[in-house]
């Protein structure tokens, strides 16, 4: 089974790639779409419990935030996938000015974001990594350590 673990800023395409990517395969599990971490980590078990492969959706900027997703799928004998979605706080910016209602983040947690994220690597627990930029629209996707 796969655990897929997302980490980026907002506005860097980690849902869109997930939909493109994991929509027919992977539970989706998102802060986003369950609203708190209760019902986040029932959703969680429940993968677990059940051996479902599943993405987790949010910005997990940092090795901390990271290690309780990488933790609990290699207790499970997961194999634990990461995608580092790298963008500028710019590119971000301009992307998000096109999201409508809650989907628009305001610059200040974009920003604030940017400043605690530290890049993944395969030391915290993944078995692969990979890094995801938007380049004309679509996805570029290369594996690490090949290009940070």
């Amino acid at each position: 089974m796969q655990a897929i673990i997302f980490c980026g800023i907002q506005a860097t395409g980690k849902s869109t790639f997930y939909k493109k990517h994991f929509f027919r395969t992977h539970v989706h599990i998102s802060l986003d779409l369950l609203k708190n971490r209760h019902r986040e980590d029932v959703f969680l078990q429940a993968c677990l419990s059940t051996q479902q492969a599943f993405v987790v959706d949010n910005t997990n900027p940092t090795k901390a935030e990271r290690e309780k997703y990488i933790l609990a799928a290699r207790q499970r004998k997961y194999k634990v996938i990461g995608y580092y979605f790298k963008s500028d706080v710019k590119d971000a910016l301009y992307r998000n000015a096109f999201r409508e209602g809650k989907e628009n983040i305001p610059e200040v947690g974009i920003r604030g974001t940017y400043k605690k994220l530290e890049v993944p690597d395969l030391t915290e627990g993944f078995d692969k990594l990979y890094i995801v930029e938007i380049k004309d629209d679509d996805f570029l996707v290369k594996a690490y350590p090949d290009e940070i």
